[in-house]
């Protein structure tokens, strides 16, 4: 017995030592063997990491000491707080996450987590602080999320987030902020949401949610911030939206609401500081009670349709912004503008935006003691007279004054010059009188000055040519006079435009034009400009628009001008230009306007291309000794030179006598034109540059992009970045992708020019559509060209065929169908680039992330930075292996093999990008793929598996939904008669390919067919 006690004695012992030994490891290894298990499976997902901050997360410390890990005071061994924030992480967010059952604050913003949000978080019961803001996720929110009944702060802006908003978080009563800004969330906003009875804080702006704002968020008497601007809502504001007396921000612009203010908002929202309604279709009057509103910092109800009178804003000492334009405010009488005195106490103010109204009566001598930190002033297009105050040189940090196309009179005020930081003067299009200042020199920040349209006399100062940032500059439709200064048309910042036209320069056009390299319209027309045309016009590369009809240029034309290649319009009209037509015209192929009518031209019009091959770009008329050309031009033919010289004699004679009386009577009748037709010339309808030359300013995609924000950033390439962007056109306004060039990158500045003259002469539904092109400098004087592209909803064929890890289960993989109408609009585009523009075009550079895909999941090429054209003679034969110095075209994998070794470009090296691009489509693999080296690559691969084995080599995706044996079948023939074309594609040698993409095209339509029917 008492050896049996003994025993048990033994056992117990052994079994307690046992126990705090397993337990003292247990605390060795790391405690909570859970959490920490947890977040090595969150270490394993994250494949980018910098900074190196994971790599405290080892076995070697506790895990409560790892980096971002906090564990609670009570519960000592558990994750309570995981903040990774601004660290650069890219990768996954493991499922796993959900293991940490004591979480209270997950932290991940501002890093590049992609893919799906996992639902494992609803099991995280502790959680109050989800912040996921400014990455990458993608797919719908989970509804899980909803059982995480303690959460106060979710954040999820900033991501790729699609679907509804799960109308099951109606029922966190916790729930205090609550963003979901900057994804792509569809459907209604939830009326559950009304039941957030602690919610102060509801942010959706930027997505493309739908139908009307629900009645039910007027029961939030806590919320403070409510922001659903640039959506699709439409309907009315619901009328207890607008008794939340807390709201201190209430941002609905940018939608379809028609809705009109109620009479007494400033009462029942007198804490607003935000009121933002841009974009609308608001109508009524302004409320008169919202000189109430005395905390209101910001007032923002541009293009909408609100009438009537300001209200008294006397009150309203916090006010920083009014952006009141493009409204049918004011009447059009005295008093209108006498708001702008009340705002004197506004000691904050900064922007001033009132544009585009019915303001009418004079402009306030008061506006002189606004507050100094106003930067804009912009008054355009109203029906304000009188003159413009002297003292609003006052305003020493104005940047921008846009005062055009209104009525005021009177002298420009010299005390302008006092505003040294504006960068932008525009008082075009009104009344004034007077000389130009010469004091409008010491401007030296301007990039914008607009003059014109006025009664301005006297000669160009030549200190404005100490304006050296000057981007545009316009006088024209005045009464200036005197020869222009050598400062003036030398200032080689220029780069937008340079119009002089419709005033009374005399003398010559000085040789300093050639240093506008930059330049893009040049207009000098209908003035008193003599003698010959400056040979150094043809080092104005850069000009699009050449206006100098109706002057009088005589003499030839230079054959230094077949340097302006990039010129669309070339008129000049109207002048005493003489000599036979130059035949290099021909070479400059964009053109689409040439006016070379009413001079003395003479003998054979060219008919060897360009211009000249259609008779509606050109026209010749009043040149009566002009032959040939073609039928259209309907000219007599030209005549032998053949004959003796008695008859050339004979027809001197009564030539010279017949000369000697047209230059008496053209003498008499210049006097008389001299005298007279300037007045006439008045008369004439301001140019339509504007309508022929789109481009658009530094300033505005700033604006657009929100100052280029990294949260606007869509992508990067070799050359530069691209940004999402809103783009103001009009009352329009519309998604773009502005793509900016690096120009430090060597190359940068190529490529832009490449892709612009790609660009500017195709159109097709297969190619990206370019609204329009910057080429300038930024705020700081450094240059700055851009490319404005339609926005492409659905990304990149790359983000498709190749997503991150675990996308599949949150976005659906490309079916068959879609991936052969993809392939089939690439090969009609390359078609169209190849065979059916004037010159042919070699886009050089064809990959998957260079074919984006819109909302239809239409495929569009894009990116033509390595573009080039083809001379008529080379054809597509590349046998003859010329070498080039230029370097490898294109990307490592898509580059045909030729061109490693210099030879030229040729349509032959698209056709093999394209066969490249056509089995990655379809086998799902990239030509760079790990498994690919030695003689194997994805030619080889793909080549090597047909017929017999395609099930094996390609995308196994595609079978996906092929649930009857005669389906399989089909989908097989379809494949291997895709991987077919291809191989033949992308053969090594260039003549063993398949030579014109028009078959290719024409092929795949046929298999398409096979494949529906």
């Amino acid at each position: 017995m008492g050896v049996l006690v003994m025993k048990l004695i033994l056992l117990i012992y052994s079994l307690v030592n046992g126990a705090l030994f397993v337990r003292s490891m247990h605390l060795r290894m790391g405690g909570n063997v859970t959490d920490r298990l947890a977040l090595l499976a969150i270490k394993a997902q994250i494949k980018q990491d910098p900074h190196n901050v994971l790599s405290s997360w080892n076995e070697s410390i506790h895990f409560c000491s790892w980096h971002g890990v906090s564990c609670g005071r009570r519960h000592r061994q558990r994750v309570t707080r995981l903040d990774l924030q601004s660290q650069k992480l890219a990768g996954s967010l493991s499922p796993h996450i959900g293991n940490l059952s004591f979480l209270r604050e997950l932290v991940l913003l501002n890093n590049s987590f992609s893919n799906k949000i996992p639902p494992e978080i609803g099991h995280l019961r502790r959680l109050q602080v989800l912040s996921l803001n400014n990455n990458s996720f993608s797919g719908p929110i989970p509804y899980n999320i909803s059982y995480c009944s303690n959460v106060i702060f979710m954040n999820f802006g900033h991501n790729g987030l699609v679907g509804k908003i799960p109308s099951e978080f109606g029922s966190l009563s916790k729930l205090r902020i609550f963003v979901l800004q900057a994804n792509n969330l569809t459907g209604e906003i939830p009326p559950s949401l009304g039941n957030l009875s602690s919610l102060e804080a509801l942010a959706a702006f930027e997505n493309n949610l739908v139908g009307s704002i629900p009645t039910s968020l007027g029961q939030l008497k806590n919320l403070t911030f409510l922001s659903l601007g640039l959506n699709n809502l439409s309907g009315t504001i619901p009328p207890s939206i607008y008794n939340l007396s807390a709201l201190y921000l209430f941002s609905v612009g940018i939608n379809k609401i028609q809705d009109r203010l109620p009479s007494d908002l400033g009462k029942t929202l007198p804490n607003l500081q935000i009121f933002s309604i841009p974009y609308s279709q608001f109508f009524g009057s302004l409320p008169l009670s919202l000189s109430n509103t005395t905390s209101l910092r910001v007032l923002e109800i541009h293009y909408n349709n609100l009438t009537g009178q300001m209200p008294d804003f006397r009150k309203l000492h916090n006010l920083e912004k009014l952006v009141i334009q493009h409204n049918h405010l004011g009447n059009g009488t005295d008093g209108d503008l006498s708001f702008l005195s009340d705002l004197t106490n506004a000691t904050g103010l900064k922007k001033l935006i009132m544009s585009e109204n019915n303001f009418g009566g004079t402009l306030p001598t008061s506006i002189s003691n606004l507050s100094t930190k106003v930067d804009a002033f912009w008054l355009g297009e109203n029906q304000v007279r009188g003159s413009i105050p002297t003292d609003i040189g006052n305003l020493v940090n104005l940047k921008s004054v846009r005062m055009s196309q209104n009525r005021f009179t009177g002298s420009i005020p010299t005390e302008i010059q006092k505003l040294s930081s504006l960068v932008e003067l525009d008082i075009s299009m009104n009344a004034l009188s007077g000389s130009i200042p010469a004091s409008l020199g010491n401007l030296t920040e301007l990039y914008r000055l607009l003059l014109n349209g006025n009664n301005l006399e006297g000669v160009v100062p030549s200190s404005l040519g100490d304006c050296q940032q000057l981007i545009t500059l316009d006088l024209s439709n005045n009464n200036l006079s005197g020869a222009i200064p050598q400062q003036v048309i030398g200032l080689p910042s220029l780069s937008i435009c340079l119009n002089l036209s419709t005033n009374n320069f005399m003398g010559s056009l000085p040789m300093e034009v050639g240093k506008l390299k930059s330049l893009g319209v040049l207009d000098i027309s209908n003035n008193m400009l003599s003698g010959e045309l400056p040979s150094s016009l043809g080092s104005c590369e850069s000009l699009e628009v050449l206006h100098l009809q109706d002057n009088f240029f005589q003499g030839s034309i230079p054959s230094s001008m077949i340097g302006l290649k990039a010129t669309k319009e070339l008129d000049l009209s109207r002048n005493n230009l003489s000599g036979e037509i130059p035949k290099f015209l021909e070479a400059l192929v964009l053109l689409k306007k040439l006016d070379l009518s009413f001079n003395e031209f003479w003998g054979a019009v060219p008919t060897g291309g360009g211009a000249f091959k259609n008779a509606s770009v050109i026209s010749i008329t009043g040149n009566t000794k002009l032959c040939g050309g073609i039928a259209d031009l309907q000219l007599p033919k030209c005549k032998s030179q053949k004959g003796g010289s008695s008859r050339t004699l004979k027809l001197i004679i009564p030539l010279v006598l017949s000369g000697f009386a047209l230059l008496v009577i053209v003498m008499v009748m210049s006097y008389f034109f001299l005298c007279s037709s300037r007045r006439k010339r008045k008369e004439i309808p301001l140019s339509t540059l504007a309508n022929s030359f789109l481009q658009v300013s530094y300033a505005t995609l700033l604006r657009a992009t929100d100052e280029f924000s990294s949260a606007n950033l869509i992508g990067a390439g070799s050359f530069g970045s691209v940004y999402k962007g809103i783009l103001d056109d009009n009352d329009k306004h519309q998604l773009v992708a502005v793509k900016v060039f690096n120009l430090l990158r060597h190359g940068a500045s190529k490529s832009f020019m490449a892709e612009c003259e790609a660009l500017r002469n195709i159109k097709h539904r297969n190619l990206v559509e370019i609204i329009t092109a910057c080429s300038s400098v930024d705020f700081h004087g450094n240059d700055f060209k851009a490319l404005v592209y339609k926005y492409m909803d659905r990304g990149s064929l790359e983000e498709w065929l190749h997503p991150p890890t675990e996308i599949e289960e949150v976005r659906e993989a490309l079916n068959l169908e879609q991936r052969l109408d993809i392939a089939i609009d690439v090969a009609c585009a390359l078609d169209y680039l190849h065979n059916h523009c004037e010159t042919p075009i070699v886009h050089c550079d064809l990959k998957p992330s260079n074919v984006l895909l819109d909302n239809e999941m239409t495929g569009h090429v894009s990116d033509f930075g390595l573009a080039r054209f083809l001379s008529q003679e080379a054809g597509i034969n590349v046998s003859n292996n010329h070498t080039s110095s230029i370097g490898i075209k294109g990307t490592v994998g898509y580059a045909a093999p030729e061109y490693g070794m210099g030879s030229e470009v040729s349509t032959n090296g698209d056709v093999y990008s394209f066969g490249i691009l056509l089995l990655e489509i379809f086998a799902g693999k990239r030509p760079t793929d790990d498994m690919f080296n030695g003689d194997l690559n994805l030619h080889t691969f793909v080549k090597m598996a047909l017929p017999e084995r395609v099930t094996d080599i390609a995308d196994s995706t595609l079978f996906e939904g092929g649930n009857n044996e005669r389906r399989v079948e089909k989908i097989v023939v379809c494949l291997n008669s895709i991987f077919r074309i291809g191989i033949e594609c992308s053969a090594e040698s260039p003549t063993e390919r398949l030579k014109n993409i028009s078959d290719v095209a024409s092929e795949l339509h046929s298999i398409r067919n096979v494949l529906l029917r």
